[in-house]
């Protein structure tokens, strides 16, 4: 059984906080960049050089890229041959939320009660998944969600007899619902099948794959780009503005559902697609 101190996880999730908040991602950066290069819009086009100067210059001066520092969510996938030592898990990953905000001088966003609306002062608690898998390492990401993008989320419980097109134009909607309030252009992550809380998982989940990678199934990943040429063909634009780059990514993971059932959640993440992993 191999040990994993309390500590160390500590001070993991606190520079992976500030990591998240001030590195976008190069797969993100060069999706950027790939867009300006082929967007048709003028003012689509200088928004797209616009925020390849603001990621440039956030990572050059370890500055956030976004004032929305966003509501930390967590990703814990804790091998069975792994031990915690010194306290709780989800202990050391809010003390680690708590330093890398505050350390990090990032914007606390987080209320400690959803009416009465009073600042924990520290941007926890975190959002925590774990998942048990083999191994004995800790796998950490910290995906940082602000909630212009988040209030966006859409999660419908279809009919098991509705086509494939229709599903696909669920999506669409839901992209289209949303307009420019989540900063496009935007990655669209989403979850089909499961249940009611596990399709918005699998949409959230979706959203740490990498830009360049394919869907491994190729039936979804045809579906992803006739998706996401629907998507890019509503005009919404960068920033709203116009133009053919409204979304960078459609990313879907599918899960077993009931027969009676087939939950699709869509989750949305604005250009500021910000995620950083560390292997413990």
């Amino acid at each position: 059984m191999r040990e994993i101190s309390f500590d160390r996880i500590t001070q993991t999730v606190r520079d992976l906080c500030i990591q998240a908040n001030c590195q976008l991602p190069e797969d993100v950066r060069c999706a950027i960049r790939a867009a300006q290069e082929t967007e048709v819009s003028p003012v689509g086009q200088s928004i797209l050089g616009d925020l390849v100067e603001n990621y440039t210059f956030a990572g050059e001066r370890n500055l956030p890229i976004c004032q929305d520092t966003g509501m930390a969510v967590v990703f814990c996938d804790l091998g069975q041959e792994a031990h915690i030592t010194g306290g709780l898990l989800s202990d050391a990953v809010n003390q680690g939320v708590s330093r890398g905000y505050t350390e990090g001088y990032l914007r606390c966003s987080v209320v400690a009660d959803p009416l009465r609306r009073v600042n924990t002062g520290d941007n926890t608690p975190a959002v925590l998944h774990l998942r048990l898998v083999e191994g004995d390492k800790l796998t950490i990401t910290v995906a940082p969600k602000g909630f212009g993008s988040e209030n966006m989320a859409s999660l419908t419980m279809l009919k098991p007899s509705v086509t494939q097109e229709q599903v696909e134009d669920n999506i669409v909607e839901a992209v289209s619902r949303a307009g420019s309030n989540p900063c496009p252009p935007i990655v669209v992550g989403v979850g089909l099948g499961g249940d009611f809380e596990l399709s918005a998982i699998l949409a959230k989940r979706a959203l740490l794959r990498p830009l360049d990678e394919e869907n491994p199934d190729p039936y979804y990943a045809q579906m992803e780009r006739r998706i996401l040429d629907k998507i890019n063909r509503l005009g919404i634009g960068p920033q709203g503005l116009g133009g053919r780059t409204t979304a960078l990514k459609v990313s879907i993971l599918a899960h077993p559902t009931h027969i009676a059932g087939l939950p699709c959640a869509v989750n949305i993440n604005c250009h500021v697609t910000r995620h950083a992993t560390a292997v413990l």
